[in-house]
């Protein structure tokens, strides 16, 4: 099982805080429980995909326990003048690895984290990506690749033929293509380009086999 850590984030300015570093917009926790959001470095990579509930002075994020105090200590970083609070909860809770990758969602823990935009990761197909709610961390280069469509590599689902791991390179035969994301059991989630999709690709002597996601998958 993953497991979850609660972090609180508290103050005045928890919202605008928040609203300046999360890929979606808090305001929407008006009408909906929680959110699904990546929280970008400033190159638009993926530090860390969390769900986000709570009302403007105080928020619940529930992190991967093992990015927890990372993810704080990072926060504080951005905090300057800001008046808002973060505090870390003992774990949780957790999450099936199995029912993650069935529902093509990615796990993103210490062997993942910056590695990937929010595209690669089909945050976007996940409603985790605002494209209208303004400026935040990474969202210059997330928006660049929603309207260039210059996402070429997208997270995909397969069944293995045998025993693979986390960060496992992907071969067409000829050459690397694509990193392993997660692994449950012989269910993997990778990240490879989508014009090799329905090739035959492997890992070392180990073969693929593509299965489908629970939503489409576009080149954008």
């Amino acid at each position: 099982m993953h497991k979850l850590s609660t972090l609180m984030v508290s103050g005045p300015d928890a919202f605008e805080f928040l609203q300046g570093q999360l890929s979606n917009d808090l305001l929407r926790l008006a009408a909906e429980e929680s959110l699904l959001c990546a929280w970008c470095n400033p190159k638009g990579r993926v530090i860390c995909l969390l769900t986000v509930s709570g009302a403007p002075a105080e928020y619940a994020l529930s992190v991967p326990s093992t990015l927890a105090d990372a993810i704080v200590q990072r926060l504080t970083m951005f905090r300057f003048r800001s008046k808002v609070e973060f505090e870390v909860l003992a774990e949780t809770g957790d999450v099936d690895p199995a029912a993650l990758i069935e529902q093509g969602i990615p796990w993103i823990g210490p062997e993942q984290t910056e590695k990937f935009t929010p595209h690669m990761l089909n945050l976007d197909r996940l409603d985790a990506v605002s494209l209208d709610k303004g400026c935040y961390t990474g969202q210059e280069i997330v928006a660049r690749t929603h309207y260039k469509g210059a996402s070429k590599r997208r997270m995909l689902r397969f069944e293995s033929d045998g025993s693979v791991q986390v960060g496992d390179k992907i071969s067409d035969g000829e050459r690397d293509i694509g990193d392993i994301l997660n692994v449950a059991g012989r269910e993997l989630l990778a990240v490879i380009p989508i014009a090799k999709s329905n090739q035959q690709l492997s890992v070392d002597d180990i073969r693929l086999q593509l299965r489908s996601l629970p939503y489409e998958i576009e080149s954008t």
